[in-house]
Protein backbone atom coordinates (compact mmCIF):
# COMPACT_ATOMS: atom_id res chain seq x y z
CA UNK A 1 0.00 0.00 0.00
CA UNK A 2 1.71 3.55 -0.63
CA UNK A 3 2.08 5.58 2.21
CA UNK A 4 -1.03 7.96 3.07
CA UNK A 5 0.17 11.51 3.93
CA UNK A 6 -3.01 12.03 6.58
CA UNK A 7 -1.87 15.09 7.69
CA UNK A 8 -2.43 16.87 4.22
CA UNK A 9 -5.90 14.59 3.42
CA UNK A 10 -9.51 16.57 3.34
CA UNK A 11 -12.74 15.33 1.77
CA UNK A 12 -12.26 17.10 -1.48
CA UNK A 13 -8.66 15.65 -1.90
CA UNK A 14 -10.14 12.46 -0.61
CA UNK A 15 -12.71 12.45 -3.25
CA UNK A 16 -10.28 12.94 -6.33
CA UNK A 17 -8.08 10.24 -4.79
CA UNK A 18 -11.27 7.47 -4.89
CA UNK A 19 -12.31 8.84 -8.47
CA UNK A 20 -9.18 8.43 -9.97
CA UNK A 21 -8.02 4.84 -8.30
CA UNK A 22 -4.78 6.32 -6.46
CA UNK A 23 -6.66 5.52 -3.08
CA UNK A 24 -9.72 3.14 -2.03
CA UNK A 25 -11.60 3.67 1.20
CA UNK A 26 -9.83 0.30 2.90
CA UNK A 27 -6.77 1.71 2.41
CA UNK A 28 -7.99 5.57 3.81
CA UNK A 29 -9.63 3.28 6.82
CA UNK A 30 -6.33 1.19 7.54
CA UNK A 31 -4.27 3.66 7.48
CA UNK A 32 -6.44 5.35 10.31
CA UNK A 33 -6.66 2.49 12.15
CA UNK A 34 -2.71 2.39 12.23
CA UNK A 35 -2.58 6.10 13.29
CA UNK A 36 -5.74 4.96 16.27
CA UNK A 37 -2.97 2.26 17.08
CA UNK A 38 0.16 4.21 17.01
CA UNK A 39 -1.31 6.99 18.93
CA UNK A 40 -4.18 6.65 21.05
CA UNK A 41 -3.17 4.95 23.52
CA UNK A 42 -1.21 8.28 24.60
CA UNK A 43 -4.23 10.87 23.44
CA UNK A 44 -7.23 8.55 24.57
CA UNK A 45 -9.33 10.04 21.85
CA UNK A 46 -11.51 6.61 21.35
CA UNK A 47 -13.30 5.37 23.90
CA UNK A 48 -14.21 2.55 21.18
CA UNK A 49 -13.02 1.73 17.89
CA UNK A 50 -15.63 0.10 15.71
CA UNK A 51 -15.04 -3.67 14.66
CA UNK A 52 -16.60 -3.44 11.23
CA UNK A 53 -15.27 -0.32 10.55
CA UNK A 54 -12.90 -2.19 7.67
CA UNK A 55 -15.95 -4.03 6.68
CA UNK A 56 -17.95 -0.45 5.97
CA UNK A 57 -14.87 0.77 3.71
CA UNK A 58 -14.83 -2.68 2.17
CA UNK A 59 -18.74 -2.25 0.74
CA UNK A 60 -17.65 1.78 0.01
CA UNK A 61 -15.16 0.03 -2.64
CA UNK A 62 -17.51 -2.33 -3.50
CA UNK A 63 -20.11 0.38 -4.70
CA UNK A 64 -17.70 2.35 -6.10
CA UNK A 65 -16.57 -0.12 -8.26
CA UNK A 66 -20.17 -0.92 -9.09
CA UNK A 67 -20.32 1.88 -11.45
CA UNK A 68 -23.90 2.97 -10.31
CA UNK A 69 -25.06 6.39 -9.89
CA UNK A 70 -23.34 7.75 -7.09
CA UNK A 71 -24.40 11.65 -7.34
CA UNK A 72 -26.63 10.91 -3.92
CA UNK A 73 -23.26 9.60 -2.67
CA UNK A 74 -21.39 12.15 -1.81
CA UNK A 75 -19.34 11.01 1.67
CA UNK A 76 -19.00 7.51 -0.15
CA UNK A 77 -15.96 6.26 2.12
CA UNK A 78 -15.31 9.27 3.82
CA UNK A 79 -14.65 8.43 7.60
CA UNK A 80 -16.00 9.99 10.60
CA UNK A 81 -15.83 9.66 14.38
CA UNK A 82 -18.84 9.86 16.41
CA UNK A 83 -18.86 11.75 20.20
CA UNK A 84 -19.84 9.52 22.77
CA UNK A 85 -23.54 10.73 22.81
CA UNK A 86 -24.65 10.83 19.39
CA UNK A 87 -26.53 7.58 18.84
CA UNK A 88 -25.82 5.07 16.11
CA UNK A 89 -27.96 2.23 15.77
CA UNK A 90 -26.34 -1.77 17.35
CA UNK A 91 -23.71 0.57 18.72
CA UNK A 92 -22.58 1.56 22.09
CA UNK A 93 -23.14 5.01 23.12
CA UNK A 94 -22.20 5.78 26.77
CA UNK A 95 -22.00 9.20 27.28
CA UNK A 96 -18.52 8.53 28.59
CA UNK A 97 -20.28 7.73 31.49
CA UNK A 98 -20.23 4.56 33.93
CA UNK A 99 -23.93 5.00 34.26
CA UNK A 100 -24.39 4.47 30.59
CA UNK A 101 -21.44 1.55 30.29
CA UNK A 102 -23.23 -1.23 28.39
CA UNK A 103 -26.03 1.00 26.99
CA UNK A 104 -26.57 -0.04 22.78
CA UNK A 105 -28.25 2.20 20.60
CA UNK A 106 -31.60 1.16 19.51
CA UNK A 107 -32.18 3.41 16.39
CA UNK A 108 -29.82 5.93 15.02
CA UNK A 109 -29.56 9.50 15.54
CA UNK A 110 -30.99 12.05 12.31
CA UNK A 111 -27.43 12.88 11.56
CA UNK A 112 -26.25 9.16 11.58
CA UNK A 113 -29.25 8.18 9.11
CA UNK A 114 -28.62 11.43 6.84
CA UNK A 115 -24.58 10.58 6.99
CA UNK A 116 -25.07 6.49 6.06
CA UNK A 117 -27.05 8.25 3.23
CA UNK A 118 -24.26 9.69 1.56
CA UNK A 119 -22.22 6.88 2.03
CA UNK A 120 -20.29 7.80 5.26
CA UNK A 121 -17.86 5.52 6.94
CA UNK A 122 -18.04 5.53 11.37
CA UNK A 123 -14.47 4.14 12.63
CA UNK A 124 -15.64 4.86 16.11
CA UNK A 125 -16.87 6.81 19.05
CA UNK A 126 -14.94 9.02 20.62
CA UNK A 127 -14.05 10.28 23.91
CA UNK A 128 -16.54 13.49 25.67
CA UNK A 129 -16.59 15.06 29.12
CA UNK A 130 -19.60 13.00 31.41
CA UNK A 131 -22.83 13.68 29.42
CA UNK A 132 -21.30 17.06 27.43
CA UNK A 133 -20.53 18.48 31.35
CA UNK A 134 -17.55 19.93 31.11
CA UNK A 135 -14.50 21.83 29.15
CA UNK A 136 -11.72 19.81 29.34
CA UNK A 137 -12.88 16.10 28.85
CA UNK A 138 -11.01 15.49 32.51
CA UNK A 139 -14.93 14.43 33.51
CA UNK A 140 -14.70 11.68 31.33
CA UNK A 141 -15.28 8.21 33.10
CA UNK A 142 -12.49 6.52 31.15
CA UNK A 143 -9.57 9.17 32.20
CA UNK A 144 -8.84 12.61 30.26
CA UNK A 145 -8.22 13.17 26.49
CA UNK A 146 -4.83 14.30 25.93
CA UNK A 147 -4.39 17.58 23.16
CA UNK A 148 -2.04 15.91 20.32
CA UNK A 149 -0.47 19.01 20.22
CA UNK A 150 1.34 18.66 24.03
CA UNK A 151 -0.15 15.09 26.08
CA UNK A 152 0.35 17.44 29.14
CA UNK A 153 -2.74 19.55 29.05
CA UNK A 154 -6.50 19.09 27.93
CA UNK A 155 -7.72 18.58 24.46
CA UNK A 156 -10.70 20.79 25.45
CA UNK A 157 -14.50 19.79 25.85
CA UNK A 158 -16.56 18.45 26.31
CA UNK A 159 -15.83 17.02 22.42
CA UNK A 160 -12.21 17.02 22.99
CA UNK A 161 -12.15 13.48 21.62
CA UNK A 162 -13.93 14.88 18.10
CA UNK A 163 -11.28 17.42 18.37
CA UNK A 164 -8.05 14.83 19.22
CA UNK A 165 -9.43 12.67 16.72
CA UNK A 166 -8.78 15.15 13.86
CA UNK A 167 -5.63 16.88 15.06
CA UNK A 168 -4.22 13.18 15.61
CA UNK A 169 -5.33 12.10 11.62
CA UNK A 170 -6.88 9.61 13.00
CA UNK A 171 -9.89 10.48 11.17
CA UNK A 172 -10.63 12.72 8.73
CA UNK A 173 -13.85 14.46 9.80
CA UNK A 174 -15.78 14.15 12.97
CA UNK A 175 -19.01 14.87 14.81
CA UNK A 176 -19.55 16.94 18.05
CA UNK A 177 -22.34 18.43 20.16
CA UNK A 178 -22.22 22.53 21.69
CA UNK A 179 -24.16 23.29 24.28
CA UNK A 180 -22.01 26.57 26.05
CA UNK A 181 -18.77 25.89 23.26
CA UNK A 182 -18.43 22.18 23.47
CA UNK A 183 -17.32 22.04 19.56
CA UNK A 184 -15.50 25.29 19.70
CA UNK A 185 -13.14 25.32 22.42
CA UNK A 186 -11.69 21.78 21.61
CA UNK A 187 -11.42 23.18 17.93
CA UNK A 188 -9.58 25.88 19.29
CA UNK A 189 -7.49 23.98 21.37
CA UNK A 190 -6.40 21.44 19.17
CA UNK A 191 -5.81 23.75 16.08
CA UNK A 192 -8.80 22.38 14.17
CA UNK A 193 -11.97 23.83 12.90
CA UNK A 194 -15.46 23.41 14.48
CA UNK A 195 -19.07 24.56 13.58
CA UNK A 196 -21.92 25.56 15.53
CA UNK A 197 -24.63 25.53 13.54
CA UNK A 198 -27.85 27.95 14.22
CA UNK A 199 -30.22 26.28 16.71
CA UNK A 200 -32.40 23.72 15.26
CA UNK A 201 -30.73 23.95 11.57
CA UNK A 202 -29.37 20.51 12.79
CA UNK A 203 -31.61 17.85 14.26
CA UNK A 204 -31.12 16.61 17.84
CA UNK A 205 -33.24 13.53 17.83
CA UNK A 206 -30.72 10.90 18.79
CA UNK A 207 -28.44 12.78 21.02
CA UNK A 208 -28.35 12.68 24.46
CA UNK A 209 -30.11 15.73 25.81
CA UNK A 210 -27.88 17.78 28.38
CA UNK A 211 -29.55 21.85 27.87
CA UNK A 212 -32.36 21.09 25.58
CA UNK A 213 -32.72 24.60 25.10
CA UNK A 214 -28.68 25.20 24.39
CA UNK A 215 -27.79 21.79 22.40
CA UNK A 216 -26.39 21.35 18.77
CA UNK A 217 -24.95 18.92 16.85
CA UNK A 218 -21.90 20.04 14.87
CA UNK A 219 -18.57 18.93 12.34
CA UNK A 220 -15.53 19.44 13.17
CA UNK A 221 -12.63 19.37 10.50
CA UNK A 222 -9.37 20.76 9.28
CA UNK A 223 -10.92 23.15 6.82
CA UNK A 224 -13.88 25.64 6.57
CA UNK A 225 -15.22 24.16 3.33
CA UNK A 226 -14.98 20.62 5.12
CA UNK A 227 -17.27 21.86 7.78
CA UNK A 228 -19.33 23.34 4.81
CA UNK A 229 -19.78 20.23 3.50
CA UNK A 230 -21.06 18.11 6.18
CA UNK A 231 -23.12 20.93 7.40
CA UNK A 232 -24.70 20.55 3.97
CA UNK A 233 -25.64 16.99 4.72
CA UNK A 234 -26.54 17.16 7.67
CA UNK A 235 -28.55 20.14 8.14
CA UNK A 236 -32.65 20.34 7.78
CA UNK A 237 -35.94 19.64 9.51
CA UNK A 238 -36.90 16.37 11.36
CA UNK A 239 -40.41 15.02 12.41
CA UNK A 240 -38.72 13.66 15.38
CA UNK A 241 -37.44 17.34 16.59
CA UNK A 242 -40.02 19.94 16.97
CA UNK A 243 -37.28 22.38 17.48
CA UNK A 244 -35.74 21.58 14.12
CA UNK A 245 -36.49 24.56 11.43
CA UNK A 246 -38.52 24.05 8.34
CA UNK A 247 -36.75 25.44 4.84
CA UNK A 248 -39.62 27.55 5.05
CA UNK A 249 -38.28 29.28 8.56
CA UNK A 250 -35.04 29.09 7.19
CA UNK A 251 -35.62 30.91 4.62
CA UNK A 252 -38.03 33.47 6.00
CA UNK A 253 -34.60 34.03 8.79
CA UNK A 254 -32.34 34.59 6.31
CA UNK A 255 -34.84 37.04 4.16
CA UNK A 256 -34.47 39.18 7.41
CA UNK A 257 -30.77 39.45 6.50
CA UNK A 258 -30.87 39.90 2.98
CA UNK A 259 -28.64 43.20 2.45
CA UNK A 260 -25.30 41.16 3.80
CA UNK A 261 -23.05 40.71 0.75
CA UNK A 262 -20.70 37.76 1.36
CA UNK A 263 -17.80 39.81 -0.58
CA UNK A 264 -17.89 42.87 1.38
CA UNK A 265 -18.52 41.46 4.81
CA UNK A 266 -18.02 43.43 7.82
CA UNK A 267 -17.02 42.64 11.20
CA UNK A 268 -17.80 43.80 14.61
CA UNK A 269 -14.96 43.56 17.48
CA UNK A 270 -17.06 43.95 21.19
CA UNK A 271 -14.65 46.19 23.41
CA UNK A 272 -16.83 45.22 26.30
CA UNK A 273 -15.37 41.39 25.75
CA UNK A 274 -11.91 42.66 24.95
CA UNK A 275 -11.65 44.97 28.21
CA UNK A 276 -13.15 42.52 30.65
CA UNK A 277 -9.63 41.04 31.85
CA UNK A 278 -8.98 37.51 32.39
CA UNK A 279 -7.46 37.02 28.53
CA UNK A 280 -4.48 35.67 27.97
CA UNK A 281 -1.82 38.59 26.79
CA UNK A 282 -1.11 35.85 23.71
CA UNK A 283 -4.83 35.49 22.81
CA UNK A 284 -4.85 39.54 22.22
CA UNK A 285 -1.98 39.26 20.43
CA UNK A 286 -3.41 37.23 18.17
CA UNK A 287 -6.65 38.16 17.91
CA UNK A 288 -5.35 41.80 16.93
CA UNK A 289 -3.34 40.09 14.66
CA UNK A 290 -5.96 38.67 12.99
CA UNK A 291 -7.85 41.83 13.24
CA UNK A 292 -5.03 43.47 10.76
CA UNK A 293 -4.80 40.61 8.26
CA UNK A 294 -8.44 41.15 7.46
CA UNK A 295 -8.59 45.07 7.34
CA UNK A 296 -5.48 44.01 4.51
CA UNK A 297 -7.98 41.38 2.96
CA UNK A 298 -10.44 44.54 2.37
CA UNK A 299 -12.69 43.54 5.18
CA UNK A 300 -14.22 46.21 7.11
CA UNK A 301 -13.41 46.22 11.17
CA UNK A 302 -16.22 48.25 13.22
CA UNK A 303 -16.60 48.28 17.19
CA UNK A 304 -19.76 47.10 18.62
CA UNK A 305 -21.60 47.60 21.34
CA UNK A 306 -23.24 44.69 23.64
CA UNK A 307 -24.11 46.20 26.92
CA UNK A 308 -25.57 43.00 28.44
CA UNK A 309 -22.99 40.31 26.80
CA UNK A 310 -20.75 40.64 30.84
CA UNK A 311 -23.99 38.52 32.16
CA UNK A 312 -23.82 35.62 29.76
CA UNK A 313 -21.76 33.11 31.64
CA UNK A 314 -24.09 34.14 34.67
CA UNK A 315 -26.66 33.31 32.65
CA UNK A 316 -25.58 29.94 31.49
CA UNK A 317 -24.96 29.16 34.22
CA UNK A 318 -28.37 29.56 35.69
CA UNK A 319 -30.27 28.38 32.66
CA UNK A 320 -27.93 24.99 31.24
CA UNK A 321 -27.85 23.52 34.81
CA UNK A 322 -31.82 23.37 35.19
CA UNK A 323 -32.16 21.86 32.22
CA UNK A 324 -28.93 19.46 33.01
CA UNK A 325 -31.38 18.87 36.75
CA UNK A 326 -34.36 17.87 34.53
CA UNK A 327 -32.92 16.00 31.49
CA UNK A 328 -31.01 13.88 33.93
CA UNK A 329 -34.10 12.70 36.21
CA UNK A 330 -34.05 9.76 33.37
CA UNK A 331 -31.34 8.09 34.39
CA UNK A 332 -32.88 6.64 37.43
CA UNK A 333 -31.99 3.08 37.95
CA UNK A 334 -34.79 2.17 36.44
CA UNK A 335 -35.58 2.23 32.43
CA UNK A 336 -32.30 1.80 31.41
CA UNK A 337 -28.50 1.89 31.86
CA UNK A 338 -26.82 0.18 34.56
CA UNK A 339 -27.90 0.10 37.96
CA UNK A 340 -26.44 -0.27 41.80
CA UNK A 341 -29.06 -2.30 43.69
CA UNK A 342 -30.56 -0.62 46.76
CA UNK A 343 -32.73 -1.62 50.12
CA UNK A 344 -35.50 -0.55 48.31
CA UNK A 345 -36.28 1.72 45.01
CA UNK A 346 -35.11 4.60 47.33
CA UNK A 347 -31.96 2.98 47.67
CA UNK A 348 -31.68 2.14 43.82
CA UNK A 349 -32.02 5.54 42.84
CA UNK A 350 -29.28 7.15 45.59
CA UNK A 351 -26.94 4.13 44.82
CA UNK A 352 -26.98 4.64 40.84
CA UNK A 353 -26.86 7.93 40.62
CA UNK A 354 -24.16 8.72 43.60
CA UNK A 355 -22.12 6.14 42.60
CA UNK A 356 -22.39 5.88 38.73
CA UNK A 357 -22.82 9.63 38.00
CA UNK A 358 -19.54 11.76 38.76
CA UNK A 359 -18.86 14.72 40.18
CA UNK A 360 -19.37 17.53 37.50
CA UNK A 361 -22.88 15.74 36.81
CA UNK A 362 -23.79 15.62 40.40
CA UNK A 363 -22.68 19.48 40.97
CA UNK A 364 -25.22 19.98 38.00
CA UNK A 365 -27.84 18.87 38.60
CA UNK A 366 -27.64 20.17 42.21
CA UNK A 367 -27.34 23.66 41.33
CA UNK A 368 -30.12 22.86 38.51
CA UNK A 369 -32.25 21.71 41.11
CA UNK A 370 -31.66 25.04 43.07
CA UNK A 371 -32.65 27.38 40.70
CA UNK A 372 -35.72 26.06 39.86
CA UNK A 373 -36.94 25.11 43.56
CA UNK A 374 -39.99 26.64 45.32
CA UNK A 375 -38.69 30.48 46.70
CA UNK A 376 -35.94 30.80 44.14
CA UNK A 377 -36.96 29.91 40.53
CA UNK A 378 -38.00 33.26 40.23
CA UNK A 379 -34.89 35.13 41.61
CA UNK A 380 -32.85 33.10 39.17
CA UNK A 381 -34.21 30.75 36.51
CA UNK A 382 -37.02 33.59 35.33
CA UNK A 383 -34.58 36.83 35.79
CA UNK A 384 -32.03 34.33 33.63
CA UNK A 385 -34.37 34.53 31.08
CA UNK A 386 -35.08 37.84 30.73
CA UNK A 387 -31.49 38.84 30.55
CA UNK A 388 -31.77 36.33 27.98
CA UNK A 389 -33.79 37.79 26.04
CA UNK A 390 -31.45 41.73 26.52
CA UNK A 391 -28.57 39.58 25.37
CA UNK A 392 -30.41 38.62 22.03
CA UNK A 393 -31.81 42.11 21.82
CA UNK A 394 -28.22 43.65 21.67
CA UNK A 395 -27.15 41.05 18.98
CA UNK A 396 -29.85 42.01 16.69
CA UNK A 397 -29.00 45.60 16.85
CA UNK A 398 -25.30 44.84 16.69
CA UNK A 399 -26.13 42.96 13.42
CA UNK A 400 -27.87 46.20 11.83
CA UNK A 401 -24.61 47.24 11.77
CA UNK A 402 -22.06 44.36 11.02
CA UNK A 403 -22.53 41.06 9.41
CA UNK A 404 -20.50 39.31 11.92
CA UNK A 405 -18.72 39.51 15.06
CA UNK A 406 -15.44 38.33 16.11
CA UNK A 407 -14.22 37.35 19.21
CA UNK A 408 -10.95 34.72 20.54
CA UNK A 409 -12.43 31.41 20.89
CA UNK A 410 -11.30 31.00 24.44
CA UNK A 411 -9.26 32.91 26.94
CA UNK A 412 -6.68 31.05 26.49
CA UNK A 413 -4.79 28.38 24.72
CA UNK A 414 -5.19 24.86 26.06
CA UNK A 415 -4.42 24.44 30.04
CA UNK A 416 -2.39 21.85 31.82
CA UNK A 417 -4.11 18.87 32.65
CA UNK A 418 -5.14 19.15 36.57
CA UNK A 419 -4.62 22.84 36.30
CA UNK A 420 -8.43 23.53 36.78
CA UNK A 421 -9.99 20.87 38.30
CA UNK A 422 -10.10 22.19 41.49
CA UNK A 423 -11.96 25.57 40.64
CA UNK A 424 -14.85 24.84 38.91
CA UNK A 425 -15.56 28.80 38.44
CA UNK A 426 -11.91 29.10 36.53
CA UNK A 427 -12.79 26.03 34.37
CA UNK A 428 -16.32 27.57 33.70
CA UNK A 429 -14.70 31.19 32.16
CA UNK A 430 -12.62 29.31 29.71
CA UNK A 431 -15.97 29.16 27.99
CA UNK A 432 -16.63 32.75 28.16
CA UNK A 433 -16.70 33.42 24.71
CA UNK A 434 -18.53 30.87 23.71
CA UNK A 435 -21.95 30.98 25.43
CA UNK A 436 -23.55 33.33 24.14
CA UNK A 437 -24.17 32.37 20.52
CA UNK A 438 -25.89 29.05 22.21
CA UNK A 439 -27.88 31.66 24.82
CA UNK A 440 -29.22 33.06 21.50
CA UNK A 441 -29.42 30.37 19.43
CA UNK A 442 -26.62 31.82 16.45
CA UNK A 443 -23.98 29.58 14.46
CA UNK A 444 -20.37 30.31 15.57
CA UNK A 445 -17.39 28.78 13.82
CA UNK A 446 -13.84 28.59 15.24
CA UNK A 447 -11.13 29.02 12.57
CA UNK A 448 -7.51 28.04 13.68
CA UNK A 449 -5.39 31.63 13.90
CA UNK A 450 -2.27 31.08 14.73
CA UNK A 451 0.22 29.83 17.83
CA UNK A 452 1.33 30.76 21.13
CA UNK A 453 4.69 29.52 22.23
CA UNK A 454 4.62 27.75 25.62
CA UNK A 455 7.59 26.27 27.91
CA UNK A 456 10.10 23.71 26.84
CA UNK A 457 8.58 20.67 25.62
CA UNK A 458 8.80 17.21 27.34
CA UNK A 459 10.26 14.61 25.00
CA UNK A 460 7.92 12.07 26.52
CA UNK A 461 4.97 14.79 26.17
CA UNK A 462 4.70 16.43 23.02
CA UNK A 463 3.54 14.64 20.31
CA UNK A 464 3.79 16.85 17.20
CA UNK A 465 4.27 20.52 16.66
CA UNK A 466 7.43 22.55 18.18
CA UNK A 467 9.23 24.70 16.80
CA UNK A 468 13.37 25.30 16.32
CA UNK A 469 13.89 26.78 19.71
CA UNK A 470 12.91 23.74 21.23
CA UNK A 471 9.63 24.97 22.75
CA UNK A 472 5.90 23.86 21.66
CA UNK A 473 3.49 25.75 19.77
CA UNK A 474 0.02 25.87 20.97
CA UNK A 475 -3.03 26.71 18.57
CA UNK A 476 -5.39 29.69 19.68
CA UNK A 477 -8.47 29.76 17.40
CA UNK A 478 -10.87 32.87 16.69
CA UNK A 479 -14.72 32.91 16.78
CA UNK A 480 -17.27 34.52 14.18
CA UNK A 481 -20.88 34.67 14.65
CA UNK A 482 -23.15 35.15 12.67
CA UNK A 483 -27.45 36.01 12.61
CA UNK A 484 -29.56 33.61 12.81
CA UNK A 485 -29.03 30.89 9.49
CA UNK A 486 -26.72 32.56 8.21
CA UNK A 487 -24.17 30.04 8.45
CA UNK A 488 -23.20 30.90 4.40
CA UNK A 489 -21.86 33.69 6.23
CA UNK A 490 -19.36 32.22 9.06
CA UNK A 491 -18.08 29.85 5.64
CA UNK A 492 -17.36 32.73 3.33
CA UNK A 493 -15.84 34.62 6.28
CA UNK A 494 -13.96 31.55 7.42
CA UNK A 495 -12.30 30.91 3.91
CA UNK A 496 -11.08 34.20 3.36
CA UNK A 497 -9.35 34.39 7.08
CA UNK A 498 -7.44 30.66 5.76
CA UNK A 499 -6.48 32.55 2.90
CA UNK A 500 -4.45 35.53 4.79
CA UNK A 501 -3.70 34.27 8.32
Amino acid sequence: MTTIDLKSLTISSVKEMFANGTLTSVDLVQAYLDQINLKDKDINAFREVFADALEQAKKADDERKGGGDLSARALLGIPFAIKDNILTEGKHAGASSKILENYISAYDSNVITKLKAVGAIFIGRVNMDEFAMGGSTENSAYGVTKNPNDLSRVAGGSSGGSAASVAMDAVLVSLGSDTGGSIRQPASYCGVVGLKPTYGRVSRHGLMAMGSSLDVIGPIAKTVEETEQIFNVIKGQDRYDATSLSDEEVKNTVANTSRIDLNKLRIGIVPELMNMGGIDPAVLKNLNESIEKLKKAGVEIKEVSLPHIKYSLAVYYILMPAEVSSNMARFDAVKYGSKIEGDDLLGDYLNTRGGLLGKEVRRRIILGTYVLSSGYHDAYYNKANIVRDLIAQDFKKAFEEVDVILTPTAPSPAFKIGQNTSDPVQMYLEDIFTVTANLIGIPAISVPSGYVEAEEKDSSSVNSIENNGGKIKLPLGIQFMAPSCREDVLFAIGKKFEEVR
